[in-house]
């Protein structure tokens, strides 16, 4: 696909406050940046002052470091962004760290620190943002989840046992929050190509095995994640819910 080619505009998603988790780089500051360009009020949370500071000055979005694992600083901090940009309607719950790990070494504060990291956060964000959405009449939470639990990925179960419960979360909160006009969805992200997995795991073996796997043989980036996500936050998928959408060019 062209780089010149052009992507849609949502006008619904004009003006509307949107509050990413994990926004400092990779797809979450892809997503910044994309719901920033379509006009949004954009607020999101990281504990990486150091580039979250870089993505709200290149955005203009608002920037509150918070430590997600900490319950009470994540409530804080949704607290301000209501005072300072209004109601909440659309919230992404994108942040994660998949940290390889082997079985043998896993140890329950371990195990416990993983859960908190990839998936506690997303059920209180979720919490903390769903009253100002029923305020509001309306709104739509996405949460990330992963195609590694679908593929059978070893090396880090604690990983893939928390991305695996994220399924689980979004449906029942799409039919808890439903009869409030709140959607709940779950994009599922393939191998994307972020900064991260180059520099870390991102291999020429991995890569090619991979990519024999994928029905389209293009590697994947943030900006693939981000599209998707905004057409879920916006009014043109109104009626969907409790559904996961898998971006990952054809490998599940």
């Amino acid at each position: 696909m062209s780089g010149t080619a052009a992507f849609a505009q949502y006008p619904s998603l004009q003006g509307r406050v949107v509050l990413i988790t994990g926004g400092a780089s990779g797809i979450g500051a892809s997503m910044v940046e994309h719901f920033a360009t379509q006009g949004a009020r954009v607020a999101f949370l990281d504990f990486d002052r150091e580039n979250g500071a870089k993505v709200a000055e290149r955005t203009g979005a608002l920037f509150l470091p918070c430590d997600l694992r900490d319950i009470a600083a994540l409530r804080a901090a949704v607290g301000e962004i209501r005072v300072k940009l209004g109601l909440v309607t659309v919230l992404v719950n994108n942040a994660a760290r998949d940290d390889r790990h082997g079985w043998e070494t896993v140890e329950p504060d371990y195990w416990d620190e993983r859960m908190q990291t990839n998936l506690r956060h997303q059920f209180f964000c979720a919490q903390a943002v769903a009253p100002m959405m029923i305020e509001a009449g309306g709104g739509s939470i996405v949460n990330l989840g992963s195609v590694s639990w679908m593929k059978a990925q070893g090396g880090m179960p604690a990983y893939t046992t928390a991305k695996a419960a994220v399924r689980g979360l979004t449906r029942g909160l799409a039919r808890d929050l439903g009869p409030s006009k709140i959607r709940v969805n779950e994009v599922v992200p393939g191998w994307i190509f972020t900064e991260r997995q180059l520099e870390k795991w991102a291999n020429p073996k991995d890569e090619a095995a991979n990519m024999d796997r994928q029905c389209l043989k293009e590697r994947l980036y943030p900006p693939d994640i981000a599209r998707m996500v905004l057409w879920l936050a916006a009014d043109d998928s109104r009626m969907v819910t409790a559904q996961h959408l898998v971006v990952d060019g054809g490998t599940v």
